[in-house]
């Protein structure tokens, strides 16, 4: 069952490939054909997330090219989209680009609403925090379960809802360097699973119903103190980014040749009042260093280009929320959501926010191969192919003292009557905290008119403590970076 969108986008592909009014010679490819105008279409949104489950619903990019002198850079670029997941993700967004509204400068503004009935929580520093794969493992088949282990299929997980308005403009100071600025808010509305929602889902099925009594990571790690009452619920974060750019691409959607270098700060303040009365939101205004370095090599003209990105983000002052170090920051929102680390969007494979921390830093190297171009009507397709190795490791982790934490959890278990055993929750040796999590794949891709890329990755991460099973597969929109 969890091959079948993959085996429908190839199809997919395939079947433009088919009816493909001819082939484009190597030397006609390294040369983009002209787009003018308009171009703009309604598409189903079918996606597929490991993480997040099957994806349907709609999408419309619509660009305009003008007369086609910048191409394939576009004019003007308006993107909207409304899903929904078989695992109760949603998508309602509105993004636009342009870079010929203000004199030598690029505008981005974003609206962004993410319901999540079952977002991943796995606890703090990678694999310091250790996971259980029975506790959450569910089969249809009940005989299968290991019943003495079972807990519950939503054990790692809690109910979030994510609110994003976000506006981002680059300056043009010389050749290749930029000057950045940006303003938004994020909104993070939190509580444990909404049960009574997802058993209603579940029909003639009772091994899938889940129990509102079986106490989830999420809500020990309230009980346990470790997450403080003042964030356990969310909250509203307004920000402002400033920073600076170099970059020498050739193209924006996928690179063949120069570098991408970002060195930015991100403050965000806390407006938690509206959960917890007059308590001091001070507390959570905070400061965040982010410094990206991305570099593409043409081995073969466009058909064979070499692309490594490194990266970390660090918090440089103040107390961050914890549900705010699951948000990878960026200069410019591309992607519906940047999560790190772990997921789609970070390290493929890797379990989604399975690197919980103050900081950490991360690496994607990939070969990407242009296999052939071809024409459908007015509109100019290529397929592609590539293989990728992603990495990523804490760098500013959660203080968790292993004295203080073993007598706080004995505590509560007499005074709640519970029996949690510290050592099958934490690993308390500094070099599980400091261990990198790894992951490798191989993805295809098809696009069209050189901006719109459908993408589809299957990705197994090294490690057991990082992957619920080897079925990692992502659809998605363009390529990861």
């Amino acid at each position: 069952m969890r091959l079948r969108p993959v085996i429908i986008c190839s199809l997919l592909i395939l079947t433009l490939s088919a009816y493909a009014k001819r082939h484009v010679p190597d030397s006609v490819a390294a040369q983009p054909k002209i787009k003018t105008g308009w171009n703009f279409g309604i598409l189903p949104s079918i996606a597929y997330d490991a993480d997040l489950g099957f994806q349907g619903g709609a999408i419309t990019n619509i660009y305009y090219y003008g007369d086609g002198k910048q191409y394939p850079e576009y004019i003007h670029s308006l993107f909207v989209e409304a899903s929904y997941s078989t695992k109760h993700y949603g998508t309602v967004r509105v993004n636009y680009d342009t870079k010929y509204l203000i004199p030598r400068c690029r505008l981005t503004l974003d609206a962004t609403f993410l319901p999540d009935a079952m977002c991943d929580f796995y606890g703090f520093n990678g694999y310091q925090s250790k996971y259980q794969h029975y506790w959450a493992y569910w089969n249809k088949n009940k005989e299968k379960m290991v019943d003495s282990l079972y807990q519950s299929r939503a054990y790692y997980k809690y109910k979030r809802d994510f609110v994003r308005f976000a506006a981002d403009i680059e300056y043009d100071i010389l050749s290749g360097l930029k000057a950045n600025a940006g303003i938004g808010v994020l909104g993070y509305i939190i509580d444990r699973c909404d049960f009574k929602m997802l058993n209603s889902t579940i029909r003639n099925d009772s091994t899938r119903w889940l129990d509102p009594a079986v106490e989830g990571l999420y809500d020990k790690y309230i009980r346990w103190g470790l997450i403080d009452r003042a964030e356990r619920r969310g909250g509203w974060h307004p920000y402002i980014r400033a920073g600076l750019t170099y970059d020498t691409r050739d193209l924006r959607t996928c690179p063949t040749k120069g570098i991408y270098a970002d060195i930015f700060f991100t403050y965000s303040a806390a407006f938690n009042s509206r959960f917890y009365g007059n308590q001091a939101d001070a507390g959570y205004n905070h400061l965040q260093l982010n410094v990206t370095f991305r570099h593409y090599v043409s081995v073969y003209r466009n058909r064979v280009i070499f692309a490594y990105r490194v990266g970390t983000q660090n918090l440089i002052a103040g107390k961050s929320p914890y549900y705010m170090n699951t948000y990878l920051n960026t200069l410019f929102i591309k992607r519906v959501l940047y999560e790190g680390l772990g997921g789609g969007n970070s390290l493929r494979g890797v379990m989604r926010n399975r690197i919980l921390a103050n900081g950490y830093a991360f690496s994607n190297v990939e070969w990407r191969f242009r296999l052939f171009d071809f024409d459908i009507k007015r509109q100019h397709f290529y397929i592609g192919l590539n293989t990728f190795f992603d990495i990523g490791m804490v760098t500013q982790p959660y203080r968790l003292d292993e004295t203080t934490i073993r007598e706080t959890i004995e505590a509560c278990n007499i005074r709640d009557g519970k029996d949690d055993v510290v050592d099958n929750f934490f690993a308390f040796k500094k070099k599980d905290i400091y261990r990198p999590h790894m992951s490798a794949g191989v993805g295809l891709k098809a696009a069209m008119n050189e901006n719109f890329v459908l993408s589809v990755d299957w990705a197994a991460a090294f490690d057991q403590q990082d992957s619920r099973n080897l079925a990692n597969f992502y659809i998605k929109m363009g390529y990861l970076f």
